[in-house]
């Protein structure tokens, strides 16, 4: 298996788990999206709303765009601006916008080819105000292993909540539904 098969099956990956995500939030009452933990960005809908907002500004990065802000986010990156960020406000429109920004990245990661891999990519750090630079590929696993911590956080969350049921975020499992 090739590094950048590596990279399309991580993907895969975390898009699916992102909708799993999605759904068990969807069972729960409105009010629980609001809800403050002490993990994670603090409540549901924060959390699922970093995500999105994360995996938008680094495939804006990987496309050029050095200082990416997601229309409506605030641009200094502190807690606190992903409320209604690129004009999301509801389940429904997160789920919209979601579904639109993995088509984006599935059309990016199909135009991929392994010399890509280690040519650079910079960022202006949101924190910092430095732009700072690393490998593709860096950038890319960085996404699926965000993608993943946040994901347990927002799982840890929802059984806090209440869930009746949750998602299960494992890779095998996905390979196991698939082989059937």
């Amino acid at each position: 298996m090739s590094s950048l098969s590596v990279v399309h099956r991580l993907h895969e990956h975390r898009m699916w788990v992102n909708h799993k995500l999605l759904d068990a939030v969807e069972a729960l009452p409105p009010s629980a999206l609001r809800t403050q933990h002490t993990i994670g960005q603090g409540a549901l809908w924060r959390s699922l709303m970093h995500m999105y907002a994360a995996e938008w500004a680094w495939l804006a990065a990987l496309g050029g765009n050095e200082s990416p802000v997601l229309p409506g986010d605030r641009p200094d990156g502190l807690p606190g601006n992903q409320e209604v960020a690129g004009g999301v406000n509801s389940l429904a429109e997160l789920r919209a916008a979601w579904t639109q920004v993995d088509r984006q990245w599935n059309d990016y990661l199909e135009t991929l080819t392994e010399g890509d891999l280690e040519t650079p990519v910079y960022k202006v750090s949101s924190l910092q105000q430095t732009r700072q630079g690393c490998r593709r590929i860096d950038v890319l696993l960085h996404v699926c292993t965000h993608a993943h911590y946040t994901a347990a956080q927002t799982i840890n969350m929802l059984r806090q909540s209440g869930a009746a049921s949750l998602p299960d975020p494992m890779l095998i499992s996905l390979a196991r539904a698939e082989f059937k």
